[in-house]
């Protein structure tokens, strides 16, 4: 090392020999620009939203159908696929083809995009809340009037 090349404490490993000039506040911004306009820096959450949101809705789906089977005869005779589980069956297969049909919807619509996932997040958590007070029995009851 010679004296131009000695190290001072502020200075790191990755540092020592560099005899770069920083660059100008407007290259840079304009660096930092072009790269999120080509889309370099971020990923694609469309897929990763589009299975949470799917999940929120499925369940939606089970309370929704469980509340329709529990109070409309004509429902829960649709809902009866096998008869010695009678409704259940047909309440819970129907949400899985509504879980997967949405699923497939959203992330062929979302597959290569980035999304607002806060909101795909919230959403999904309402319908999670929502299916749970659905199913709840006490809950349920309330609804129907009994």
């Amino acid at each position: 090392m010679n004296a131009s090349q000695t190290r001072g404490p502020s200075q790191t490993s990755a540092e020592v020999g560099l005899d770069r000039e920083p660059l100008a506040p407007e290259k840079t911004a304009g660096t930092k620009r072009a790269d999120q306009s080509s889309g370099a820096e971020t990923i694609a959450n469309g897929p990763a939203a589009a299975a949470i949101l799917a999940a929120g809705i499925g369940c939606f789906a089970v309370g929704l159908f469980a509340l329709a089977g529990d109070a409309f005869p004509a429902a829960a005779k649709f809902f009866t696929f096998y008869k010695p589980t009678g409704a259940l069956s047909g309440v819970t297969t129907s949400a899985i083809v509504v879980w997967l049909l949405s699923w497939f919807a959203l992330s062929r619509q979302w597959g290569t995009k980035s999304v607002a996932l806060g909101r795909v997040i919230l959403v999904s958590s309402v319908l999670l809340a929502l299916s749970l007070m659905l199913t709840f029995p006490p809950f349920m009851d309330l609804l129907q009037g009994k």
